[in-house]
C-alpha cells in the first residue's frame, strides 16, 4: 500500500508586474501527481525554481493547495484535524536545507530534541536525558552534546541535530529538502551516508529534493524530474540514468560534472 500519493496537486500564486500592471498568476506546482511507497526514497529533481520546495511544503501541510489534494496512508492531510493530525505531525518529519536557520539558537540540544518528545508524550520527564542522548548516538554526536547550543557546532553537526530532531517521533517518512546543499562537499558525503543507514536500519520513506544529480543517483529508489511546475518524466531512478525519455532530463544529466 501506498504511504503518500499526490493527485493533481496545483500551487498557484498572483504576482503584481507594477503599480497599475494586471497580476499574472505564477504556476508553482501544475497538476502534480505522485506516489511513495514505503521504505523508498522517492527524489524530487530539477533546477532552482521549478516547484521542489513548494511541493515539499504541501506535503508537510505548511502551505495548502490551491487545487489538488495530498493522502498520507489514504487520509487527506488537509481534511484531518484534532487526533488525525497529531498522528501527522507525528509520522511525517522534515529535514531543512540550511541547518543554520532550524534550530532556535536560545534553546540547547536537549531541549531542541526532547520538545517533541514531551509534546507528543513519548518519554517521561526522567526518561529525557536517556532518550535524548541515543537519538545523539543514532546520529553520531555524543550525549554530552545535549548541553550546548546550535552555535557551538558546525553545520555538518547541525543538519545531524535536524535529523536526530526528525528521528524524535518514530517518523514514517521524511521530507529532506535540500540537506546537503548548504554544506561542505567533505560533509555532504558524511551526512548522505547516515540518512541511508537510517533508511536500512529504521525502514524508512523518503521524498529527497536535490539538484544534485549525483547525489540522487546514489540515494534515489525512484525520480521524478520537475520542469517550470510540472513533472516531466518519471521513473526507476536506474532507468532516469540511464535511459531518459525527455529532453529536460537529458539536458540535466549532460551538465553533470
Amino acid at each position: 500500500m501506498e504511504l503518500l500519493r499526490t493527485e493533481d496537486l496545483r500551487k498557484y500564486y498572483a504576482i503584481k508586474t507594477g503599480v497599475f500592471g494586471k497580476a499574472k498568476t505564477l504556476k508553482a506546482l501544475d497538476g502534480v501527481s505522485i506516489s511513495v511507497d514505503p521504505d523508498r526514497v522517492f527524489a524530487v529533481v530539477g533546477e532552482s525554481g521549478c516547484g521542489k520546495s513548494t511541493l515539499a511544503r504541501l506535503i508537510l501541510r505548511l502551505s495548502r493547495p490551491t487545487a489538488g489534494r495530498v493522502f498520507f496512508k489514504g487520509n487527506d492531510i488537509h481534511t484531518i484535524n484534532g487526533r488525525g493530525l497529531k498522528d501527522f505531525r507525528k509520522s511525517v518529519q522534515v529535514v531543512f536545507q540550511d541547518p543554520y536557520a532550524s534550530l532556535n539558537p536560545r534553546m540547547t540540544v536537549f531541549s531542541i530534541l526532547a520538545e517533541p518528545l514531551v509534546i507528543h508524550g513519548l518519554a517521561r520527564k526522567k526518561d529525557l536525558r536517556g532518550r535524548v542522548a541515543e537519538l545523539l548516538e543514532t546520529v553520531g554526536l555524543k550525549p554530552e552534546h545535549m548541553n550546548r547550543y546550535p552555535h557551538e557546532f558546525s553545520g555538518g553537526q547541525r543538519q545531524r541535530i535536524c535529523i536526530a530532531r526528525a528521528l524524535s517521533l518514530s517518523p514514517e517518512l521524511i521530507v529532506a529538502d535540500e540537506p546537503l546543499s548548504s554544506l561542505d562537499v567533505s560533509i555532504q558525503a558524511q551526512i548522505l551516508n547516515l540518512l541511508g543507514d537510517l533508511k536500512r536500519e529504521k525502514r524508512l520513506s523518503f521524498v529527497f529534493i536535490s539538484h544534485d544529480l549525483n547525489v540522487v543517483n546514489y540515494f534515489a529508489d525512484t525520480v521524478a524530474v520537475m520542469y517550470l511546475g510540472r513533472i516531466v518524466e518519471e521513473a526507476e531512478a536506474e532507468q532516469v540514468f540511464e535511459d531518459p525519455r525527455h529532453p529536460y532530463t537529458e539536458m540535466l544529466l549532460d551538465a553533470i560534472p
